[in-house]
């Protein structure tokens, strides 16, 4: 599997996760992490993060324009635009994840998202 799809699979399941993001989470995010949300909040404790990331699940939500960006053999960043549903909450973003490789698995060790 190519790093494009890798990193699609990873972004993907993160979403699947959060209704129970700990133990996803817990795997995925770099030792080292910072995530950057809507309305200015910035996290860069992991334990902080995986708690941050509970909550109900997504009804509905499609991933496009996905762009894979390698910076180096063991770093790249993903970037795409979704729109996803919860309830009555419709979201539209543009996300991007950066990605390192720890101990030879891809770890997350950048989020933010912009609201468009």
């Amino acid at each position: 599997m190519d790093t494009h799809d890798e990193l699609l699979e990873l972004e993907r399941a993160a979403w699947e996760a959060l209704a129970t993001a700990g133990p996803f989470y817990e795997k995925v995010l770099a030792r080292d992490v910072l995530v950057l949300l809507p309305g200015g909040m910035a996290i860069d404790d992991r334990q902080q993060v995986i708690d941050s990331m509970g909550g109900a699940p997504w009804d509905r939500y499609e991933i496009s324009e996905v762009r894979v960006l390698p910076l180096t053999p063991d770093s790249a960043v993903l970037a795409y635009r979704v729109e996803a549903d919860r309830g009555d909450t419709h979201y539209r973003a543009l996300l991007n994840s950066t990605f390192v490789r720890e101990d030879g698995e891809w770890r997350m060790a950048l989020h933010q998202q912009t609201p468009v």
